[in-house]
């Protein structure tokens, strides 16, 4: 559904993306990941038009963005930026029902159809019960899905985040990542997301592109695409790739920079060990002496996990 051609985007005098050549498909969760001030927020906010390319397209359904009204395009795409302001004293059902500006007119104000468009978004998003509450009393965790439920009262196509999960504590940021894995399973919301954390990538994303400075390395599903030699390539890490034990995707596990950070590396149980037996000079024990991190630079393979 949206897709770039020969993108060239940027800030002031500084080019960011340049010739970028993108297809994110429908249906899907995509998840853009990359190093810091690699371009992975600036071709999210290219895709939302809150940047305007310099040359190059953004497509939404083989149609240049730039040239779609704007009330249509908010109709299908709706956009959470990353760590979004509250207004003072706004409570949840008033931020979520914003999100039906774009259907308002001069000659149709707030109707049934948008109290039940917010109703839905509300216990979608699990908010239902903190209507009343003030945005700003509430936890990282509940405020960001009362955020996604105000995106959702949008009623669109697809949902784009930029970091949805910073600043988040690691239960509340599988609360929001479960949440958008619904959305995309049981509504059928095409989700794309900036993550950091390459695990979780690998472990929610149907479709992955990993970016380095301002290109595309590699995009596909995550259990095609993430191996040792991609972490290498993007982030400059060497590593060993197992697969999750809870999910069988692909689970990244950093090498030993310092021989002085344990005695042994022991592999997980059921992680495999088979993944480190061919570079280990340990055999089938699974377990690798200190100081051989190079021991971590292969890779498990993920096909057929």
């Amino acid at each position: 559904m949206l897709s770039t051609r020969d993108l060239v985007a940027g800030y002031d005098e500084r080019t960011v993306l340049d010739g970028l050549d993108l297809e994110l498909p429908a249906d899907a969760f995509t998840v853009i990941v990359g190093p810091n001030a690699c371009g992975k927020s600036t071709l999210l906010r290219t895709l939302a038009r809150l940047i305007a390319p310099r040359s190059g397209s953004v497509l939404l359904d083989g149609k240049a963005i730039q040239e779609l009204p704007t009330r249509e395009v908010a109709r299908r795409l709706a956009v959470l930026p990353q760590s979004p302001l509250v207004p003072e004293g706004v409570t949840v059902a008033d931020l979520v029902g914003r999100g039906r500006q774009p259907y308002q007119r001069w000659w149709r104000q707030w109707s049934e159809e948008d109290s039940a468009a917010v109703e839905r978004a509300m216990v979608l998003a699990d908010v239902a019960g903190l209507a009343d509450r003030p945005v700003d009393t509430l936890s990282g965790g509940q405020r960001q899905r009362v955020w996604i439920a105000m995106t959702l009262a949008q009623d669109t196509e697809a949902l784009l985040l930029d970091e949805p999960t910073t600043f988040l504590d690691l239960a509340h940021q599988v609360e929001v990542l479960d949440l958008l894995h619904r959305l995309r399973v049981e509504r059928g919301r095409t989700v794309v997301a900036v993550l950091h954390d390459l695990n979780q990538a690998a472990r929610y994303a149907d479709h992955l592109v990993a970016m380095r400075a301002g290109a595309v390395v590699a995009a596909g599903p995550p259990r095609e695409i993430l191996d040792a030699d991609l972490v290498r390539e993007v982030f400059g890490l060497d590593c060993v790739v197992v697969p999750c034990p809870v999910t069988g995707a692909p689970l990244v596990v950093p090498a030993l920079t310092s021989p002085t950070l344990a005695t042994t590396t022991v592999v997980p149980s059921g992680a495999a060990p088979s993944a480190l037996d061919a570079t280990s000079p340990t055999g089938s024990t699974g377990v690798t002496p200190a100081g051989s991190e190079n021991a971590l630079a292969g890779s498990y393979p993920s096909e057929g996990h």
